[in-house]
């Protein structure tokens, strides 16, 4: 997600003060004047769009996107409504995230009941994962834990709903093993620097 090869664009950052992912999992409104705070440093810096450092700010996506003007896309949770038509009506779509027992309704963005029906969470929470990024200051999760931790998640959510046809990968640790759970499962996944790439590319003196 920081890496400036994922996108072949400069990357800027502004850092929330007390944003901790225990915080920014569970949810706290009181963020929210320093989303809204760091989104405008950034545009002023020159960034051309928005994104951010973990799903569970989808909570202050809307407050964000009113506030600046660029596009705004602060999780990947933003692309469940439009991957639920895009894969077969018959079939499901999986939201892998670091916590499932955060990963509320509300924030699926989808209303309708046989919409809602077709998709499924799964999470990662008591791994080593979370348990490292709950640390104060986090401490790093080897690549090949973190491929463990989803592979399994991703295979108990297969078997308890066969009809899964695609994946969609909440947290923004997960993309440094999209390309091999992709490779292992033989599904499409999704993930956040998609939709930030996807993005870009819509801006003026974005990527291609």
């Amino acid at each position: 997600m920081l890496n400036p090869a994922t996108y072949h664009f400069p990357i800027i950052t502004e850092t929330i003060e007390g944003a901790w992912a225990e915080t920014v999992i569970r949810g706290d409104p009181t963020l929210e004047p320093a989303c809204i705070a760091a989104a405008k440093t950034l545009v002023e810096r020159g960034a051309i769009v928005i994104s951010a450092d973990c799903g569970f700010f989808i909570r202050h996506q809307a407050a964000v996107a009113v506030a600046v003007n660029v596009p705004v896309v602060l999780s990947s949770l933003l692309l469940v409504p439009a991957l639920l038509r895009e894969v077969p009506r018959g079939s499901k779509l999986a939201v892998v995230t670091a916590d499932s027992n955060n990963c509320s309704e509300d924030l699926l963005g989808v209303d309708d009941p046989t919409d809602r029906a077709r998709v499924v969470v799964g999470g990662i929470e008591g791994g080593k994962l979370l348990r490292n990024e709950l640390v104060r200051p986090p401490i790093p999760t080897d690549i090949a834990d973190i491929e463990q931790e989803v592979g399994a998640c991703i295979a108990r959510l297969r078997a308890a709903h066969p009809e899964i046809s695609a994946i969609l990968f909440e947290c923004t640790a997960f993309p440094v093993v999209t390309a091999a759970i992709r490779h292992g499962t033989g599904l499409p996944i999704y993930d956040i620097t998609n939709l930030c790439r996807l993005t870009l590319s819509s801006v003026a003196g974005g990527v291609p």
